[in-house]
């Protein structure tokens, strides 16, 4: 009987603890968050939360980055990129880090970037395609040709390396 009521006591213990804990656990403020405020001040309080969901991730921590830096505040957006640079980012990461240069318009650390990339993963025939549509995209055709070769050679039959190379050529803007 007494062995019942020390395992039935340590259930109740167990419950009760993970009870306060998921009680403490901070939930997201939702629409409330933004409901009446003016634009800005929403957008910030948006970012701040994703900032704070994004925990470590660098894929949400580079996308935090992208709308600090794109929105003007990019001290804030370089001190993000900064943090994932800190950790060894992946070729992806870099990638992403190309991107959002090249939606600054801040053609030259695209470009160290998406080679930063490439030498990270010189295999990546979908980055080696990204770059290469940069390239046209920025009247670099050659440089961008030679990386289309290269990744046409490792994968000719993937349908969205033809997507990107068209929307390069007709200069349709991607984001």
């Amino acid at each position: 009987m007494k062995k019942i009521v020390v395992t039935a006591l340590a259930a109740a213990c167990l419950a009760l603890g993970f009870g306060v804990g998921y009680a403490a656990k901070a939930t997201a403020p939702g629409v409330s968050l933004i409901m009446g405020k003016p634009a800005k001040e929403a957008g910030l309080a948006s970012l701040q939360e994703a900032l704070r969901l994004a925990g470590n991730g660098s894929l949400e921590l580079i996308g935090v980055a992208r709308v600090y830096y794109l929105s003007g505040d990019k001290a804030a957006g370089q001190a993000l990129l900064d943090k994932v640079l800190s950790n060894s980012p992946g070729a992806r990461d870099l990638h992403r880090m190309g991107r959002l240069f090249a939606e600054a318009g801040e053609n030259e650390k695209a470009e160290e970037f998406f080679q930063k990339a490439l030498a990270a993963n010189p295999d990546d025939d979908s980055g080696q395609v990204e770059v290469g549509a940069w390239y046209i995209r920025t009247g670099q055709r050659e440089k961008g040709e030679a990386l289309l070769a290269k990744a046409f050679t490792e994968n000719p039959d993937e349908f969205w390396h033809y997507v990107q190379i068209a929307e390069a050529f007709l200069d349709i803007a991607t984001k």
